[in-house]
């Protein structure tokens, strides 16, 4: 929530400062998520947009499991090892967050190198259903 906005309205590039919840009953704190395929294998070293997408992917299977979609983010967390690199690709994730009709509060952060070598972005995610 941002000043005379109202609450749920998206801001500037589709994201809310704030997101208020009442009358949930489940939720769901998603560990972060990186471009790993089913064998926990990395994948997409060096490529920003496909990492991008897969950690997405990862993200909405979380979510899935806990019968929550990308329609339940209230917040998502964005780690990248490179800002400059990711901000070309973030349409990607605001189209994908957009088509489910969500705009959850988020924050992007640069680190110097997340847990699994190679890996460029980690998404973590706080649903509520």
């Amino acid at each position: 929530m941002h000043g005379r906005r109202q609450p749920g309205t998206p801001c500037r590039d589709a994201f809310n400062q704030g997101e208020l919840v009442s009358g949930h009953t489940r939720t769901l704190y998603c560990s972060g998520q990186m471009a790993m395929n089913g064998d926990g294998k990395p994948r997409h070293d060096g490529d920003m947009a496909a990492q991008l997408a897969l950690s997405l992917d990862n993200l909405e299977a979380v979510l899935g499991e806990a019968g929550m979609s990308l329609a339940n983010l209230v917040r998502l967390n964005v780690y990248t090892t490179d800002v400059d690199l990711l901000f070309p690709q973030y349409g990607v994730l605001a189209s994908r967050l957009g088509a489910a009709g969500v705009a959850p509060a988020t924050t992007m952060l640069g680190v110097t190198r997340l847990a699994v070598p190679g890996q460029m972005v980690e998404l973590e995610g706080t649903a509520v259903a």
